[in-house]
């Protein structure tokens, strides 16, 4: 049996998925509707529905003739309290690694050019 982060993490790793996820943050949405802005089929945006259904991350209901997915934002609790786990280190300052990026590639360019 696989273990439900795992599951999650996976259906995490492809971007069509995740956009799903971000485009019902705002509400519930119809398949035809998730499919919209899409360049595949209804087919295949059903296979990725399914894959979210199955982590747990979204549902799906029938209401009438037409099924609709709804977020389920506390499937992503677990692997929050994971990836927060790495909080612990301190955040890279990003300016600072580029400027130091940029002085090495630069004295590597021209050895001779005097350090500042």
């Amino acid at each position: 049996m696989q273990d439900p982060l795992d599951t999650v993490f996976a259906a995490l790793a492809d971007p069509t998925r995740r956009e799903i996820l971000r485009m019902l943050l705002e509400d519930d949405m119809a398949v035809t509707d998730v499919a919209h802005p899409f360049a595949m089929s209804l087919a295949a945006i059903s296979k990725h529905l399914a894959i979210l259904a199955g982590a747990g991350l979204i549902s799906q209901e029938k209401r009438g003739r037409v099924k609709w997915c709804k977020l389920e934002p506390d499937a992503l609790r677990d692997a929050s309290i994971w990836m927060q786990s790495f909080g612990q280190f301190e955040a890279v300052n990003l300016d600072a690694f580029e400027a130091f990026l940029d002085h090495e590639l630069q004295m590597q360019s021209d050895p001779g050019q005097s350090t500042p």
